[in-house]
This record gives structure tokens, sequence and C-alpha cells, in this order.
């Protein structure tokens, strides 16, 4: 049975992407804690570089990969010496930056309860559980498999139909005379289910047998066709291995929703300076409305 490997804590997790990412074989190897470079009495440990690549992922896209450490550890040697040039000159005092960083502070613990605990402790159990109810009794929708010649006239697809009707094989006729994309593929147009063609075609082919075509031809707004239903069958359950991280997301939010609904039951929350709701176009035209009738009776 397939299974989906535990979460590790966060910060082992960036350092092994990073290992990966950079495709160092020393990197591999490495814990958070290990030192890679010191500025002054500051020391720059792997998780350090490890955060530096999660926030600046995007900008190194733009240098080959084989550089990526290297500029990491430079990126954060100049914020260990920026950093430390803000302390010198009282940076960290002012009260704008404190805000700020209790509003980080703020946003990061967010982040990780989210991760490690709403997001961490899901459970091969817990996605297995939920994979049970959602697909124990699944019953697949229909799909078929059908082939189709595309043409302009009405006409061209009758005469078509009579060539199928004296032994033609289709595939080659679509090859050879089908103006649709498909046509290159003898017509093949895989598996699909309702509401996936045009109603005028749906209708026809899903009302087929397989290995039977339609005897006269269906009109789109593509132009004519004449259809071959090959196959019909029942979706597929899908495996645990390919819906798992819909369930782990579906989890997740559920759980989040619960947590949040106990946390605002459990606590007192008054908004002090709410926004005014802005007036709406239905109530203006109310407003006019009752205006007018006012006149009017006034009048």
């Amino acid at each position: 049975m397939f299974r989906i490997s535990m979460r590790r804590p966060a910060q082992a997790v960036a350092v092994s992407l990073l290992a990966l990412t950079l495709g160092s074989a020393s990197l591999s190897a490495a814990e958070p804690d290990d030192v890679v470079a010191k500025v002054g009495d500051a020391e720059i440990t792997e998780a350090d570089i490890a955060f530096a690549a999660k926030d600046l992922g995007q900008q190194l896209q733009r240098f080959p990969p084989a550089q990526w450490r290297q500029l990491l550890i430079d990126a954060v040697v100049d914020m260990e010496l920026l950093a430390k040039a803000a302390k010198e000159d009282g940076l960290d005092q002012d009260p704008d930056f404190k805000r700020q960083v209790e509003f980080l502070e703020l946003q990061a613990l967010r982040n990780a309860y989210l991760t490690q605990k709403l997001g961490g402790e899901i459970s091969d159990e817990d996605i297995q559980a939920a994979y049970d109810k959602e697909y124990g009794d699944y019953v697949g929708e229909d799909e078929i498999n059908a082939r189709h010649i595309l043409v302009k006239d009405k006409a061209e697809a009758e005469a078509i139909i009579k060539e199928l009707d004296e032994g033609a094989d289709f595939s080659e006729l679509a090859k050879t005379k089908s103006t649709g994309p498909s046509g290159p593929n003898g017509g093949d147009l895989g598996y699909f289910t309702k509401g996936q063609m045009v109603k005028p075609f749906e209708d026809a082919v899903f009302e087929l047998e397989p290995g039977s075509y339609t005897k006269e031809p269906v009109e789109t707004q593509f132009g004519w066709h004449v259809i071959k239903l090959e196959d019909k069958r029942a979706q597929e359950k899908p495996t645990l291995e390919e819906v798992a991280d819909t369930l782990r997301q579906q989890i997740f939010r559920e759980r989040y929703e619960e947590k949040m609904a106990q946390l605002k039951a459990d606590t007192t929350i008054e908004v002090i300076d709410a926004a005014p709701e802005p007036a709406t176009d239905d109530g203006a035209a109310a407003e006019d409305s009752d205006s007018s009738e006012s006149g009017s009776a006034s009048e």
C-alpha cells in the first residue's frame, strides 16, 4: 500500500531542500547549526542559508544553479554587515522598526503554527481515513472513447458514411478526409465524459454502442461530423497516491476552520475602527426611487 512519509520539522526540510537544489555533496550532510561563515562575532549557519534560499528563491533563478550557494552566503554576509551598522546607528530602537519586528514575529508565529501544528500533525492514517471516506463507495462516471471525421458539408459526410457502410476503415478515412485537428491521428478524441463536448455531438455519441458509428451526419458549429464510438467504461477509482496531496489540503482546510472557530469562540474580539460599508448601486438606486416617489406623492 502506498504510504506518505511524515513531514520533518520545517528547518530540517528547508536545509534538505537547499541541499537538493544546490546539488552540493558537502551540504547534503549538513546540519542546521553548522557554521558556514563568520562576520565579526556573528556566525552564519546552514539554517540561515536555507532561510535565505526560501526568501530569495525567485531572484536566484536568474543565475546558474552552481552559483546559488555562494550568492546566498554573500547575501547573508551583507545582511549581517548592514544589520550591525543599523544597530550602531540606533535604528533597532526606532519605534516604527520595533512595530515592524512585532508584526513580522506575529506573522512568523502564525506561519509556524500553520506548518507545524495544523499541517505537521496530519498523519498517514488521517489521509488514509479521508481516502476511505471519500472513495470507499466510489462509482466512476461513465466515460467514452470516440473518433470522428469532420467535414464542411452534409453531402460529404453522407458520402463518408456510405464508404463506411461498404467496409472502409474509419481511422484511415479520418486521416485523409477529416478537417479537424484529430484527423492525422485517425480522428481519435481519447476518453471524455458528459459535458466536455458540444451538445449535438454529445447527444449523438452517447447513444452509440461500442464499435458503431452515426448513420446520419451530426451538425455542430464546427461543421458536419461522422462519429464512431470505440469504447465505453466507468472511470477508475483514483489511487491514494494520486489524491494524497488534495486530501492533505482538504484536511488542512477543515482543521484550520475548526481551529479558527474555536479560537474566536474562546476570545473576545472587538474591532474598534471598522471601515463603513460602501453604498451599493442598488442602495443608491433605491434612495433615488424613494426620493422620486416621495416627490411624486407631494405633487
